[in-house]
Order: C-alpha cells, then sequence, then structure tokens
C-alpha cells in the first residue's frame, strides 16, 4: 500500500469498542498487514496526560469548553504523532473513538454548536479523515449497565457517570453521524456477544479491503 488505512470505531459507553479494536488489530495482523492500535483520548504520551484528565471523576468542575480544548489538543498531537506516520508507513490504523466523538459527545451531548466543532476538528486533524468508520450501536440503558457491571458504580469515568439523558444524546448523535455519512459509517448491532460482534466487523472490514485493493 503507498498510503495506510484509517479504521475508526465508535460508539456510546459500555458498546465493546475497546474490546473490538483489539480484537480487530489482531485478526488484521494475523493476515500479515501492518497495524497501528491507538485511541482517543489517549494514543501518545501527552494524550494519555490528557485522557487521565478528561476521565477522572475529580475533574467535574472542568467546564464544557475546557473539555472541548482538551480533547482537540489530544486529537491534534495523536494525528501528527501517530495517524499520519502510521498511514505513511503504509499502516492500517485502527483507532479506539476520533473525530466523531467530538461531534456526538460535545456536540449532541453536551449540546455544543455543531458548526463550530467541525471548524475546530477541521483544524486539530488537518482535515484527515477516516476510510471507514465503525459504529457500534446499542441501547443505551444496556450499556451503561455493561460499564457498572465491568467498572462498580465506585470505578465508573467522569463521562460514564453522566445523566441517562445525556447519554441518550450521545447515541441519537451518532445515528445522525451515520444517516448523514453512510459511505463512511457503517452500523454494527453490538448487543450480542463478543465473538458475534466481532464477526460483524470482519465482515464489513474485509470488504472495504478487498474493495481498496488492499
Amino acid at each position: 500500500m503507498s498510503r495506510g488505512v484509517f479504521v475508526t470505531i465508535e460508539g456510546i459507553e459500555g458498546s465493546g469498542k475497546s474490546t473490538q479494536v483489539r480484537l480487530l488489530a489482531e485478526y488484521l495482523r494475523g493476515a500479515h498487514l501492518p497495524v497501528t492500535e491507538t485511541r482517543e483520548p489517549g494514543g501518545t504520551e501527552i494524550g494519555e496526560m490528557i485522557r487521565d484528565i478528561l476521565l477522572s471523576p475529580s475533574a467535574d468542575a472542568v467546564s464544557t469548553e475546557t473539555e472541548l480544548l482538551l480533547m482537540l489538543a489530544c486529537r491534534a498531537d495523536h494525528v501528527e504523532r501517530v495517524v499520519k506516520p502510521a498511514l505513511e508507513r503504509g499502516d492500517v490504523v485502527c483507532s479506539d473513538r476520533y473525530a466523531d466523538a467530538t461531534i456526538v459527545y460535545q456536540g449532541f451531548g453536551r449540546e455544543m454548536d455543531l458548526g463550530l466543532l467541525r471548524k475546530l476538528n477541521e483544524v486539530a486533524t488537518g482535515g484527515l479523515a477516516p476510510d471507514l468508520t465503525l459504529l457500534l450501536d446499542l441501547d443505551v440503558e444496556a450499556g451503561l449497565q455493561r460499564v457498572a457491571q465491568r467498572s462498580g458504580a465506585s470505578k465508573t469515568d467522569r463521562f460514564e457517570r453522566e445523566a441517562l439523558e445525556f447519554h441518550k444524546r450521545v447515541r441519537e448523535g451518532y445515528r445522525r453521524v451515520a444517516l448523514d455519512e453512510p459511505d463512511r459509517v457503517k452500523v454494527v448491532r453490538a448487543d450480542a456477544p463478543i465473538e458475534v460482534v466481532q464477526e460483524r466487523i470482519r465482515v464489513i472490514v474485509q470488504q472495504f479491503l478487498s474493495e481498496a485493493g488492499v
């Protein structure tokens, strides 16, 4: 490949993104493809420091604007240090969240101006968009129940502790993104065992890579 392929996995809390990114990366490596596995917020040394701030329950006093700017700073560093170099090497980049998360969490969830967020995302990413996005769709109540079972109420992060209505707006936001960009965003039902969801993902990714000549 002269240029790599950028694949992102998005979804509400408890939808299984992190697990599915890991399994997809393992599968692609098994197919002898070069893979870079990463995440947002995070992905770099600076990004992981920002992640700790953003997810810490003790950061509840962080304003919506501060949250947004921290997310964008993390993304700019992530794109420059991880995503672009990996794509230039010809890797398949598998990222747990990317720019859609800002549109959905800060836009729909926090009800910030979507036009402004799109402009700021453009600056932070340098215009770099995913080639393929897999949206893990799940009922909000089911996702939060998974979170509680996994972490326990005392260990949930700042976003997981948001009100139910916030999470419902986030899910609706993701669905709107998928409707607006059906060629890029493929909806994957996440209301099934991990192995079943992974198989659904692999079918979509295999078809995409085949059509891309990878």
